[in-house]
């Protein structure tokens, strides 16, 4: 009977090997380079550029990301969607909005909110950033080349959407879509003429439970369109804005070669007029 109950709990309950969990997500990154089709308008006042700009609406600084009313889904509470948008709209903020991050220093602020699996792929955005759709830093957070660019004023214009909504039982998903702009000068010289430029951000953030518990979360789409910008300067690594009466050199994107498995297609857009101010 001992020998017959023994074999009978093992079928019932096999040994298990180790469990197979699902690789971690990775961030896939997208970022467009708008070039101006002429010089770009600049003026002495900040505030001038804004109201003659499709800016003139926006709200200021974190107050352009407000948070929207939470409801709970089939499998998530009010509490957990709003934990999730919480989370999604702290990384926003910090990411895009920080004068810290946006001079190309400080990334602690931001990569403390992303999950451990992600770290990794974090760290090498930095260290070795890449246009290869994986390794932008530009596609983790908005930096501009500080020794060529400064902000001409911190009170920087936002306007956008967040949405929550599960895309499975243990999964809930967030998607963003900010526009975002920003009054720049050349590093320096603050005699020299403002210009403004404009970054749109599309992003989606996934959290499990326990990401909800810890208040992190997964970046895994990055779309960021950004202008003016030279279509012949990378991206990946900081943004290098084209500033008051300053264009774009001529030709297109970098160079992308069809043969390579590791690198992404060259992308680069037209920066449409009535996105400038009109001064």
């Amino acid at each position: 009977m001992a020998f017959g109950t023994a074999v009978f709990m093992g079928l019932r309950n096999p040994v298990q090997g180790p469990t197979a969990h699902p690789a971690a997500p990775s961030l896939r990154t997208t970022v467009v380079p708008l070039a101006p089709r002429g010089p770009v308008p600049g003026a002495a006042d900040a505030g001038h550029l804004y109201a003659h700009s499709p800016a003139a609406r926006f709200r200021v600084g974190a107050e352009g990301v407000p948070l929207p009313a939470a409801r709970s889904t089939a499998h998530f509470t009010d509490e957990q969607v709003t934990n999730a948008l919480t989370t999604a709209r702290s990384y926003i903020v910090r990411s895009a909005l920080d004068p810290d991050v946006l001079t190309g220093g400080a990334v602690r602020s931001v990569r403390v909110l992303l999950a451990p699996d992600q770290l990794e792929q974090f760290d090498a955005s930095f260290e070795r950033p890449a246009a290869d759709g994986r390794h932008a830093a530009t596609g983790w957070l908005v930096r501009f080349d500080s020794a060529r660019t400064e902000l001409a004023d911190d009170e920087i214009r936002v306007r956008g959407t967040l949405r929550a909504a599960e895309s499975d039982a243990s999964t809930l998903e967030v998607t963003t879509d900010h526009t975002v702009v920003y009054a720049l000068r050349p590093a320096g010289d603050d005699r020299a003429d403002v210009s403004l430029f404009t970054v749109r951000r599309q992003l989606q953030f996934r959290f499990d439970r326990d990401d909800l518990r810890l208040h992190q979360t997964r970046l895994v789409v990055a779309s960021v369109q950004a202008g003016p910008l030279s279509c012949a300067d990378d991206a990946a690594d900081t943004l290098r804005p084209l500033l008051a009466g300053q264009s774009a050199e001529r030709g297109g994107p970098a160079g992308t070669d069809p043969y390579s498995t590791d690198g992404a297609t060259a992308l680069c857009g037209a920066l449409a007029d009535r996105a400038q101010p009109d001064v």
